[in-house]
Protein backbone atom coordinates (compact mmCIF):
# COMPACT_ATOMS: atom_id res chain seq x y z
CA UNK A 1 0.00 0.00 0.00
CA UNK A 2 1.59 3.24 -1.17
CA UNK A 3 -0.82 5.72 0.41
CA UNK A 4 -2.10 5.19 3.91
CA UNK A 5 -4.69 7.88 4.43
CA UNK A 6 -7.95 6.89 6.12
CA UNK A 7 -9.87 7.45 2.86
CA UNK A 8 -7.56 5.16 0.90
CA UNK A 9 -7.84 2.46 3.59
CA UNK A 10 -11.66 2.78 3.56
CA UNK A 11 -11.79 2.46 -0.23
CA UNK A 12 -9.41 -0.54 -0.14
CA UNK A 13 -11.67 -2.26 2.41
CA UNK A 14 -14.73 -1.46 0.28
CA UNK A 15 -13.07 -2.83 -2.83
CA UNK A 16 -12.06 -5.98 -0.95
CA UNK A 17 -15.70 -6.47 0.14
CA UNK A 18 -16.95 -5.95 -3.41
CA UNK A 19 -14.43 -8.46 -4.80
CA UNK A 20 -15.24 -10.91 -2.01
CA UNK A 21 -18.97 -10.61 -2.69
CA UNK A 22 -18.66 -10.92 -6.47
CA UNK A 23 -16.70 -14.17 -6.20
CA UNK A 24 -19.32 -15.73 -3.92
CA UNK A 25 -22.50 -14.83 -5.76
CA UNK A 26 -23.82 -15.60 -9.18
CA UNK A 27 -25.29 -12.74 -11.11
CA UNK A 28 -24.10 -9.68 -12.89
CA UNK A 29 -20.31 -9.28 -12.85
CA UNK A 30 -18.84 -5.95 -11.82
CA UNK A 31 -15.68 -3.89 -11.59
CA UNK A 32 -15.23 -1.26 -8.87
CA UNK A 33 -12.57 1.43 -9.08
CA UNK A 34 -11.75 5.00 -8.13
CA UNK A 35 -11.15 7.60 -10.81
CA UNK A 36 -9.90 10.86 -9.30
CA UNK A 37 -12.63 11.97 -6.83
CA UNK A 38 -15.25 9.51 -8.08
CA UNK A 39 -15.94 5.91 -7.08
CA UNK A 40 -17.17 3.95 -10.10
CA UNK A 41 -18.89 0.60 -10.53
CA UNK A 42 -19.27 -1.04 -13.95
CA UNK A 43 -21.84 -3.85 -14.04
CA UNK A 44 -22.23 -6.17 -17.03
CA UNK A 45 -25.89 -6.30 -18.08
CA UNK A 46 -25.80 -7.45 -21.72
CA UNK A 47 -29.09 -7.62 -23.55
CA UNK A 48 -30.97 -5.75 -20.82
CA UNK A 49 -33.51 -3.06 -21.69
CA UNK A 50 -32.32 0.09 -19.84
CA UNK A 51 -35.94 0.75 -18.82
CA UNK A 52 -35.89 -2.48 -16.77
CA UNK A 53 -32.91 -1.36 -14.65
CA UNK A 54 -33.82 -0.40 -11.08
CA UNK A 55 -31.17 1.24 -8.88
CA UNK A 56 -31.83 1.93 -5.20
CA UNK A 57 -29.72 3.11 -2.28
CA UNK A 58 -31.04 2.20 1.17
CA UNK A 59 -28.70 3.53 3.82
CA UNK A 60 -25.33 2.49 2.47
CA UNK A 61 -26.56 -0.54 0.49
CA UNK A 62 -26.71 -0.10 -3.27
CA UNK A 63 -29.02 -2.53 -5.06
CA UNK A 64 -29.18 -2.94 -8.83
CA UNK A 65 -31.93 -5.06 -10.40
CA UNK A 66 -32.52 -5.69 -14.09
CA UNK A 67 -34.49 -8.12 -16.19
CA UNK A 68 -33.59 -9.81 -19.42
CA UNK A 69 -36.11 -11.83 -21.36
CA UNK A 70 -36.02 -13.93 -24.46
CA UNK A 71 -37.71 -12.57 -27.56
CA UNK A 72 -41.06 -14.23 -28.23
CA UNK A 73 -40.90 -15.79 -31.65
CA UNK A 74 -43.94 -17.44 -33.09
CA UNK A 75 -43.35 -21.11 -33.89
CA UNK A 76 -39.76 -21.19 -32.57
CA UNK A 77 -38.62 -24.06 -30.37
CA UNK A 78 -35.18 -23.53 -28.84
CA UNK A 79 -32.76 -26.43 -29.26
CA UNK A 80 -30.09 -24.70 -27.18
CA UNK A 81 -30.81 -21.85 -24.77
CA UNK A 82 -27.66 -21.03 -22.81
CA UNK A 83 -28.05 -17.28 -22.40
CA UNK A 84 -29.48 -16.52 -18.96
CA UNK A 85 -32.86 -14.83 -18.73
CA UNK A 86 -34.78 -13.49 -15.78
CA UNK A 87 -34.04 -11.00 -13.03
CA UNK A 88 -30.46 -10.11 -12.17
CA UNK A 89 -29.64 -8.46 -8.88
CA UNK A 90 -26.47 -7.20 -7.18
CA UNK A 91 -25.97 -5.52 -3.83
CA UNK A 92 -22.90 -3.54 -2.84
CA UNK A 93 -22.15 -2.17 0.63
CA UNK A 94 -21.02 1.43 0.17
CA UNK A 95 -18.63 3.44 2.28
CA UNK A 96 -19.75 6.41 4.38
CA UNK A 97 -17.21 8.41 2.38
CA UNK A 98 -19.43 8.39 -0.75
CA UNK A 99 -22.03 11.02 -1.67
CA UNK A 100 -24.91 8.74 -2.72
CA UNK A 101 -27.22 11.76 -3.18
CA UNK A 102 -25.20 12.63 -6.30
CA UNK A 103 -24.98 9.09 -7.75
CA UNK A 104 -25.18 9.09 -11.56
CA UNK A 105 -25.90 6.12 -13.83
CA UNK A 106 -25.30 5.48 -17.51
CA UNK A 107 -25.85 2.44 -19.73
CA UNK A 108 -23.76 1.85 -22.85
CA UNK A 109 -23.15 -1.33 -24.87
CA UNK A 110 -24.45 -3.64 -22.15
CA UNK A 111 -22.51 -2.04 -19.28
CA UNK A 112 -24.18 -0.07 -16.50
CA UNK A 113 -21.77 2.52 -15.07
CA UNK A 114 -22.48 4.06 -11.68
CA UNK A 115 -20.47 7.12 -10.62
CA UNK A 116 -20.52 8.22 -6.99
CA UNK A 117 -18.53 11.28 -5.84
CA UNK A 118 -16.16 10.74 -2.92
CA UNK A 119 -16.85 13.17 -0.09
CA UNK A 120 -14.02 15.55 0.67
CA UNK A 121 -12.29 14.93 3.98
CA UNK A 122 -12.22 17.87 6.27
CA UNK A 123 -8.78 18.76 7.46
CA UNK A 124 -8.41 19.34 11.20
CA UNK A 125 -8.08 23.01 11.98
CA UNK A 126 -6.79 24.83 15.00
CA UNK A 127 -9.14 27.31 16.71
CA UNK A 128 -7.58 30.30 18.39
CA UNK A 129 -9.07 31.35 21.71
CA UNK A 130 -9.51 35.09 21.97
CA UNK A 131 -8.40 36.61 25.27
CA UNK A 132 -10.75 39.14 26.86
Amino acid sequence: MFLTTPTVRDLERLTARVVETSSRTAGARLDAYRENDTFCIDIDLPGVDPASIDITVDGKVLTVRAERGRADREGVRYLVAERPVGVFSRQVQLSDKLDTDRLEAGYDQGVLTLSIPVLQEREPRRIQVAAK
